[in-house]
């Protein structure tokens, strides 16, 4: 058995995982790097963060609405660890949702920075499963193939969680056309997945009609339309 490098939990192959289809959503967006502040001012760039992560909270809770129940986290720094977090959240008050963080290598998180590193540990302390899809505990990403290396580490990653999943949520930006990101909402429209993103298009909007004023943001973002009830 495999063993987290980061927290010690147990980690799984993810051949043996097959959750209820129906009900599971895969989260992927872009890193804190990727996300630019308001207006491009570095004095807006606090709300802009706390708006992101807050809509994606909010994108969380509309799924649960619609009645899904288990999550797929890739445990990427960004988005995929603030998804993971909050799900906990939610997990402490409705037993029914799941937490399930698939890695795409062993050592995926050498390079995270230690508030990342923490971040990760809680995370996978609380998740219900954590899975790979390598199980080479000694291979790591690199764009030439080798004994040790492969370069397609995050895309199978990505891949399988499109697969086990009906829906996916992403914080995503087009101009981000060949991010980890892009090439999981291009596989899920290959496949036929439900896609419900937002872009910083959308955090923008939110903070102009706010008057940059966060808590009117976060009002707006509570009444937002269910989109994961649509068609």
């Amino acid at each position: 058995m495999l063993r987290s490098l980061v927290s010690g939990e147990p980690v799984y192959d993810c051949a043996h995982v097959i959750p209820k289809f129906e009900q599971t959503v895969c989260i992927t967006g872009h890193r804190g790097k990727s996300v630019i502040p308001y207006q491009g001012l570095e004095e807006y760039r606090d709300i802009t963060m706390k708006t992101v992560k807050l809509m994606l909270c909010r994108y969380i809770d509309m799924a649960v609405s619609a009645g899904s129940t288990t999550f797929l986290s890739g445990l990427a720094m960004g988005t995929d660890l603030w998804a993971a977090d909050y799900i906990l959240r939610i997990k402490e008050k409705d037993d029914r949702i799941k937490l399930i963080g698939a890695m795409p290598f062993l050592r995926h998180a050498e390079r995270f920075s230690i508030e990342y590193r923490k971040l990760l540990e809680r995370v996978e302390h609380g998740a219900d499963l954590l899975i790979t899809t390598c199980m080479d505990p000694e291979m790591v990403y690199g764009k030439k193939r080798s004994e040790n290396t492969s370069p397609d580490l995050y895309r199978d990653r990505n891949y399988f969680m499109v697969e086990r999943s009906a829906a996916v949520l992403a914080f995503f930006e087009p101009a981000e056309s060949h991010s980890g990101t892009a090439q999981t909402i291009n596989q899920a429209a290959r496949l036929g997945r439900k896609i419900r993103s937002f872009g910083l298009s959308q955090v923008y909007s939110v903070i102009e009609r706010s008057g940059k004023d966060f808590r009117a943001a976060a009002t707006e973002i509570s009444f937002m339309e269910n989109v994961f009830l649509r068609p």
